[in-house]
C-alpha cells in the first residue's frame, strides 16, 4: 500500500488489461483517488481501533481465481435487456437485502430460486412476453450504512463499534472481534458466491424450472392467504389460467405425466429458463479484483456478476463508483432517488454509456410512494430519448422504509404496491414504458413488512424478523405483488 493508502495498479494484465478508445485513461483501479462515501469502502477508516486494513493481499488472491460468470452470459443478458428496452421483454429483479454467508445452504438457495421463478411465471402469462430473471444473489454481501459506527448501551455501559457493513466486510455480532473490518472476508464471499452459483446451475440443469412439471410452480399461497373475496377471486382465476396454460402445453407436446424432457445428449431440458445474478457494486476492491479482459473480446468485464448496479449513495458523477462502472462491459444499473434531476440522469447516461449501446443502462427508480407522483413525470419527460436506450425499472422498496414506535425498520405492503401502481400509470400516461421491477424479497416465511394478504401488523414483526439490514417481502407477499403486477399488465 502506498503512503496515500491507495493500491497501485498491478502489472498483471489480469487487472490492468488494455485500454480501449471507449474508455480513455481507464483501468480497473482508476477509481482510486476519486471521492467515495467512507461507508462504501471502510477498510482504511474503520478497524475497531486497530491498524487500517490492507485489502491488497486479498485482491491479489481474488485476481488469480476463476471467474464466477462468463463474458458470454453477460453479453447474452445485454441482448435481453436491449429487447426489454424495445418493449419485447420484462425484467424481474429480486432477492435479499443483504446475503449472508450462512445463506449458502441448499434450502435457502432453493427458496430464493423458487420465488423468482414462480413470480416470473405469473408475469410471463399476464404480460404475454418473456421475463428476464435477475436475482440479487451470489454477491449481495455488502450494504451501505448511514454511519460508520454503532453505539449500544447495556447495564449503563456504552460501547461504540464499527457498523455492520455486510458479510463482505465484517460480522453482525456486536463485538470488537466480529465488527473488525477484515479484507479476507472478500475471499470468503467469493467462495460462497461460487458455491451458490454452482448449486443454482445444477438445479436448473436438473429441470427444477421446467414448466412441464407444475409442482415446481405451485402457487398455493392462495389457500391460506387472507384475501378480500374480490381479490381472491381475481387471483384464483389467474392461477387457474396459468395452470390451464401449462396443461395445454404438456398435452400439445405429449409430455403430460411423462419424465422430464431431454435433449439429444440425454440431458434434461429447461426449455430456455435463464437466471442471471446481480449485486450492488459497493466494494470496488472486490469488483476490481474480479474485472478481467477475455480472449476475442474487447474491453473489461466484471466477471463476479452479470448485472452490477450503482447505489443511490454512490452515484456521484465525479465519484469512485461512476469512474469504475464507466469502464466495464457489463450492463449496469443505477439507483435513482427522489432528489435526482433529469440533468443528472443524462450526465450519468453519457458517462456510463457514451456510445448509446442498447442493453447497457438500467435506470432503477426508488422514489417512495410519497414522491413518485411528483418526481417521476419530470424524470421521464426530461430524459426522454436523450439518454439513448435505457430500461426504466421500479424499485418500490427502498423509498418506503419506515420505523415503528419501538424502532423496528419495516415497510408497508400498501406503500410498496402503491408506488408500483403509480409508476406503471405514470409511464403509460407519458408514452413511456415501465420495463421492469426490483424487489427486496425472500422465499421464506419472514415477518418484516407489514400488510399484504396475510395481514401482518407491527405486533407480528418480532415473530420472524430475520433480515440484518432492510425488511423484505416474504414468500406470500412477493407472490401477491406478482399477481397485482399481472393485473396491471393484463389491463394494458
Amino acid at each position: 500500500m502506498s503512503r496515500s493508502g491507495l493500491i497501485q495498479p498491478p502489472p498483471s494484465d489480469r487487472l490492468t488489461g488494455t485500454m480501449t478508445p471507449a474508455t480513455p485513461s481507464w483501468h480497473p483501479l482508476s477509481w482510486q483517488g476519486r471521492p467515495s462515501a467512507a461507508t462504501a469502502m471502510p477498510y482504511e477508516v474503520v478497524s475497531a481501533g486497530l491498524a487500517p486494513a490492507d485489502p491488497t493481499p486479498a485482491m491479489k488472491r481474488l485476481a488469480g481465481l476463476p471467474p464466477l460468470v462468463t463474458s458470454w452470459e453477460i453479453e447474452r443478458l445485454k441482448t435481453l435487456i436491449a429487447d426489454a428496452q424495445a418493449g419485447r421483454r420484462f425484467l424481474l429483479q429480486g432477492g435479499d437485502c443483504a446475503e449472508t454467508l450462512a445463506d449458502c445452504a441448499p434450502d435457502a438457495i432453493t427458496a430464493k430460486l423458487k420465488i423468482i421463478l414462480q413470480m416470473s411465471l405469473v408475469l410471463v402469462y399476464a404480460g404475454k412476453q418473456p421475463v428476464i430473471r435477475v436475482a440479487r444473489l451470489a454477491g449481495q454481501y455488502a450494504k451501505p450504512r448511514s454511519n460508520l459506527t454503532e453505539t449500544r448501551s447495556d447495564s449503563g455501559a456504552t460501547t461504540t463499534l464499527p457498523s455492520y457493513f455486510g458479510d463482505l466486510y465484517n460480522r453482525s455480532d456486536f463485538s470488537a472481534a466480529a465488527r473488525r473490518v477484515d479484507p479476507e472476508r472478500m475471499v470468503d464471499a467469493y467462495w460462497h458466491a461460487g458455491l451458490t452459483l454452482n448449486f443454482v446451475r445444477s438445479l436448473l440443469d436438473a429441470g427444477f424450472a421446467d414448466i412441464h412439471h407444475p409442482e415446481y410452480w405451485d402457487l398455493g399461497f392462495l389457500r391460506h392467504a387472507a384475501l378480500r373475496p374480490e381479490v381472491r377471486g381475481a387471483y384464483e382465476k389467474l392461477t387457474a389460467r396459468v395452470h390451464d396454460g401449462l396443461a395445454f402445453m404438456n398435452a400439445m407436446e405429449g409430455t403430460a405425466g411423462a419424465e422430464p424432457p431431454t435433449n439429444g445428449a440425454g440431458q434434461v431440458s429447461t426449455h430456455g429458463v435463464e437466471l442471471f445474478t446481480s449485486h450492488e457494486g459497493l466494494n470496488l476492491y472486490y469488483e476490481s479484483a474480479l474485472t478481467r479482459t477475455v480472449p476475442r473480446r474487447t474491453g473489461h468485464y466484471n466477471l463476479g456478476t452479470h448485472l452490477p448496479w450503482i447505489g443511490e449513495r454512490t452515484r456521484q458523477l465525479d465519484g469512485a463508483h461512476v469512474e469504475y462502472f464507466r469502464g466495464i462491459r457489463n450492463p449496469v444499473g443505477v439507483k435513482i432517488g427522489p432528489s435526482t434531476t433529469a440533468e443528472t440522469v443524462l450526465k450519468l447516461a453519457s458517462t456510463l454509456n457514451p456510445g448509446g449501446e442498447p442493453g447497457k443502462l438500467v435506470l432503477i427508480a426508488r422514489l417512495g410512494r410519497a414522491n413518485v407522483e411528483r418526481v417521476l413525470p419530470g424524470l421521464i419527460e426530461g430524459v426522454g430519448n436523450r439518454a439513448g436506450p435505457v430500461l426504466w425499472v421500479c424499485d418500490p422498496m427502498h423509498g418506503n422504509t419506515i420505523s415503528t414506535a419501538s424502532g423496528i425498520k419495516t415497510r408497508s405492503f400498501d406503500d410498496v404496491l402503491g408506488e408500483l401502481m403509480a409508476s406503471w400509470r405514470i409511464h403509460r400516461a407519458a408514452g413511456s414504458r415501465l420495463g421492469g421491477v426490483h424487489f427486496e424479497m425472500t422465499g421464506e416465511d419472514v415477518t418484516e413488512c407489514i400488510g399484504g394478504a396475510t395481514g401482518l401488523s407491527e405486533s407480528d414483526l418480532s415473530r420472524n424478523y430475520a433480515s440484518l439490514c432492510d425488511p423484505r417481502l416474504n414468500y406470500d407477499q412477493a407472490l401477491e405483488m406478482a399477481f397485482a403486477l399481472a393485473e396491471l399488465m393484463q389491463a394494458g
